[in-house]
């Protein structure tokens, strides 16, 4: 694909349903009303010159090149910011505009250093761009901009330079800054030539400010004021390929533009139907780890766990894995083996994983990560509406009046989307946020929640109890909603339930630790305040009673009949890229793809007619179950596809005692992470920059992924699962991803009109993509549910059995932060490592003036499974009694004191609540020194030194 910009209109499009007809340069053009001039010239392709407009940004009017001429108006009026009028005649080119803008451009190119040639942006500068289409060949004024080259260029940020003597003051970094991101950290200072954009204080630069890198102000620079590093390392690119981020669930599509083989930059793709056009720092500059040394390129094995690494050729490595795999198999018997499928892969290449464990290994031992996060939410909203995803697209948030937020914090989790909720509440929309911590939603620049409700963490359920107390009792059920989408018996029973006096916020606050006073105001916010949506994230999930607050959160939508239009419903923000595909592809052990039980004779006999092999109706292990049965001695073997379950599954002792009590355990991924210190054979991963494939979003958005590099390694992931299969004696011939695809639409309802080439020509689909839905759904439950009628079911909020006490007093919840991901593997292979070199533990005050911890102080954090030690932060945006980390740096493990309870439907584990004790620190534990040890002696790899 050759290198192409995006074409630009100038201003955003009108969402009007009337149209207007009038005249520019003599042609007739018909667009909605409200569209500017500039626009609707655009749309035409007359490009009208402009340096301060662009189409992701309002219209500004400041830097005057866009002037037209209008049959009966006075003056010039600049096409940005002149809406058009029906018989409006406007006239782009005559000599009097021709003369005025080259004027205008003079006065901007005397302010600007004329070194083109050597200028890293040159042939890449809209300047440039705009002076030739102007026509400026000379310029009458003297160089003004000597104020300029006395600034200093500001290198400070890891990803992008600042170079003030090139600034034009046209302002666009600091709309994008405001109006796209939200964050508000820009400014322009002084007036005139002296006017320079700047990031908050005088003293401060861009790494030191609230930048949060998200690349918007890069994107919107119209120079080479802003500009990545990587530009000026490697030059211009020279070809492009639209492909979809491998970071969160939100699923940003971006542009990679290449130079020959070398990735120089992402450029958010403003069609991107999930992105509109935004990025975070993770997604815009987060993908040097593709590159970086660390990076296992060979397939290595050993014999034990004790011996280093042995480099080997992939026909070598895959005889060598099957072999073991036909001799356990032959020993213990086939229930010996198993697998995980992994959520940063592809649908294609998770559908793979399966079906080699199910038609291959011959039993139903798969799992995935997915049901460590979000398996409460498939469950949950199953149960209640019929289906196991939310039921929104993105767009929906313009639509909505009231935003309810529990447990998640969009801002580092799901930054793109929560700069879109962000632009909403500035718009007028009311904001709940239900969390222990103090998040950046609850109050930032020009933004401030109605209503925080900083509840005890494990406590979820009695508040969504209490909320639905107000709601019945003070007569706010959407009566006619109920009687006509859901089960009103059922309703009869769950409203008598909530009604009774011990679930009213007075008589819960004790438990909730809620102020009962707030709660009833967001309870009637949410219920009166127009159209309510639910976001929820890991949160609600990760708790004992996960499912539990999944369905009383949609109880909560179908009392006040949130459900079946924009701006409503009930919405789970997934982690990872592909968390939600993961599930949709057959990830569970009790189910197959599109959630159709394993018992399910009719099911299961299209997958045995289709793969040819008969399967074993009894569902399989989750990974507890595999790791405890592991114990026991009768799971044997484990390949593990892009998870690190020693790092991100809870209670780490158990993980590792798991892993090495077994004979053969397969790592598939791109470094030698954690779970690889005990296996056996290492299978070289590809990154999502090396593959064709689909991500699946978390508003069901499914996504084309395409190869923009070839595989460093050889191959794709989905070749390396099938050359194992072949290893294993299975008859598979896929070519390419399209054709795996082409299986899961005929095996899957939902997936049943997805085809590659409907992604390609449609850019992405949201399934249920059937003949009932031949074009998608955006939207889920217009008409009716899935399951028929609604389903109220009564959530009794039973304490979880990890309790505090004299030992350990206070409790733990953990989370993410902005410039990470996941365990970390790829971020800190990254610049990102600038903003958060390690995890860190929130303290409030109160609790570290007790123990007598001041900021920075090493800490020791011990529960009943475990300790480890780590910096404090001391700060009251957690609650006293409460404290708080991150979980993305190996040498934490912050896992290693999480316990093994877990939610009473699905085995999610109880990551969110941890009785543990904080105590001053001189050094790490040692746990962590015996761990440091034992992992740099398992990656050592023969012939190549120890650095």
């Amino acid at each position: 694909m050759t290198y192409v910009r995006q074409s630009d209109f100038g201003t955003p499009a009108s969402s009007a349903d009337e149209t207007v007809t009038l005249s520019i340069d003599g042609r007739s053009v018909t667009v909605p009303a409200g569209t500017t001039v500039m626009r609707a010239a655009a749309e035409i392709g007359t490009a009208i010159p402009k340096l301060c407009a662009t189409d992701n940004l309002k219209q500004f009017g400041s830097c005057r090149l866009c002037l037209v001429e209008i049959d009966g108006a006075r003056g010039t009026p600049a096409s940005c910011t002149t809406p058009v009028a029906s018989g409006m005649v406007v006239h782009t080119e005559t000599p009097r505009l021709q003369k005025l803008r080259r004027g205008v451009m003079e006065l901007y190119i005397s302010d600007h250093p004329l070194d083109c040639l050597t200028c890293s942006a040159n042939n890449d500068c809209e300047l440039q761009d705009q002076a030739a289409a102007v026509g400026l060949r000379d310029v009458r004024y003297g160089y003004e901009g000597e104020n300029h080259l006395a600034l200093d260029l500001d290198t400070s940020n890891p990803y992008f330079d600042f170079d003030p003597s090139k600034c034009i003051a046209c302002s666009r970094c600091v709309r994008a800054c405001d109006e796209v991101q939200g964050t508000f950290a820009l400014t322009i200072e002084g007036r005139g030539f002296d006017s320079k954009v700047s990031a908050g204080l005088g003293s401060d630069d861009f790494l030191g400010s609230e930048c949060v890198s998200c690349g918007a102000c890069v994107q919107a620079c119209p120079t080479a004021t802003l500009q990545e590093k990587s530009v000026k390392e490697i030059g211009l690119p020279d070809r492009s390929v639209v492909t979809t981020c491998a970071y969160c669930g939100v699923g940003c599509t971006f542009r990679a533009e290449m130079r020959g083989e070398q990735l120089v930059r992402m450029v958010p793709w403003k069609d991107g139907k999930a992105n509109r056009g935004h990025s975070c720092v993770k997604g815009r500059f987060a993908w040097g780890y593709a590159q970086h040394a660390d990076r296992i390129l060979k397939p290595m094995i050993r014999a034990s766990i004790d011996q280093p690494w042995r480099e080997v050729e992939w026909d070598e490595a895959f005889a060598y894995a099957a072999s073991e795999l036909k001799r356990i198999a032959a020993k213990y018997g086939d229930k010996a083996l198993g697998g995980i499928t992994s959520s940063r892969c592809t649908n294609e290449e998770t559908f793979l994983v399966q079906k080699l464990i199910r038609a291959g290994f011959g039993n139903n031992n798969v799992d995935t990560c997915a049901r460590v996060c979000h398996s409460p939410t498939g469950y949950g909203l199953k149960t209640t509406f019929g289906t196991s995803a939310g039921t929104q697209d993105f767009d929906s948030v313009e639509h909505s009046d009231v935003m309810l937020v529990i447990g998640a914090n969009p801002t580092d989790g799901h930054p793109v989307f929560a700069s879109r909720m962000k632009r909403r509440l500035r718009q007028g929309a009311k904001l709940i946020v239900i969390d222990p911590r103090r998040t950046d939603l609850v109050r930032s620049p020009h933004i401030e929640a109605a209503h925080h409700l900083p509840l005890r963490p494990g406590t979820n359920v009695a508040v969504m109890t209490a909320m639905a107390h107000v709601i019945v009792t003070e007569g706010l059920a959407n009566e006619a909603f109920i009687r006509e989408r859901c089960d009103w018996d059922e309703y009869q029973d769950w409203a008598a339930f909530v009604s009774e006096a011990k679930h009213s916020p007075e008589t819960l606050a004790a438990v909730t630790g809620v102020d009962p006073a707030e709660l009833r105001a967001a309870a009637r916010l949410y219920a009166t305040g127009g159209n309510a949506a639910i976001y929820y994230g890991l949160g609600v999930t990760e708790h004992s009673q996960g499912s539990s607050t999944v369905m009383a959160i949609a109880n909560l939508a179908m009392v006040t009949g949130n459900i079946g239009r924009p701006g409503v419903g009930v919405n789970p923000l997934r982690g990872q890229n592909n968390v939600q595909g993961a599930c949709d592809m057959g990830s569970f052990p009790h189910e197959l793809s599109g959630y159709r039980h394993i018992s399910d004779a009719a099911a299961r006999k299209l997958f045995e007619d289709d793969w040819g092999v008969p399967l074993d109706p009894e569902p399989g292990l989750r990974i507890p179950n595999m790791l405890d049965a592991a114990v026991d001695g009768t799971f044997k073997a484990l390949y593990v596809q892009g998870e690190d379950i020693l790092q991100s599954d809870p209670d780490t002792k158990h993980v590792a005692a798991g892993l090495a009590a077994m004979e053969c355990v397969i790592v598939h991924d791109l470094f030698l992470n954690e779970t690889a210190n005990y296996a056996h054979i290492f299978l070289p991963g590809s990154t999502f920059l090396e593959k064709d494939g689909t991500f699946t979003n978390a508003e069901r958005r499914i996504q084309p992924v395409r190869k923009v590099m070839s595989p460093l390694n050889g191959y794709s992931d989905w070749e390396v699962t099938q050359r194992l299969a072949q290893a294993l004696g299975l008859d598979w011939h896929y070519t390419h991803p399209s054709e795996i695809m082409d299986e899961i639409a005929r095996l899957t309802p939902s997936f049943a009109g997805v085809s590659f080439d409907r992604l390609d020509a449609e850019g992405s689909m949201q399934w249920p993509v059937n003949d009932a839905a031949p074009d998608g759904t955006p939207i889920m439950h217009i008409d009716g549910f899935v399951r028929g009628r609604g389903k109220f079911v009564v959530t009794d909020y039973v304490p979880t059995d990890e309790r505090t006490g004299p030992r350990f007093p206070l409790l733990l919840t953990t989370g993410r932060i902005l410039s990470h991901y996941n365990v970390g593997a790829q971020t800190r292979r990254t610049a990102n490592v600038a903003w958060h070199p390690e995890d860190l533990l929130e303290i409030h005050p109160t609790d570290a003036e007790n123990r007598g911890l001041n900021d920075g102080d090493w800490v020791k954090l011990a529960s009943r499974s475990g300790e480890t030690t780590l910096r404090a932060l001391v700060t009251d945006r957690v609650a006293p009694g409460v404290v708080y980390t991150t979980f993305h740096h190996p040498m934490t493990q912050a896992n290693v004191v999480t316990t093994d309870y877990s939610d009473w439907a699905t085995n999610c584990p109880e990551y969110k609540v941890t009785a543990v004790q904080v105590s001053a620190s001189n050094g790490p534990t040692d746990w962590q020194e015996d761990y440091s040890r034992h992992s740099e002696r398992a990656r050592r790899i023969e012939g190549i030194a120890a650095e």
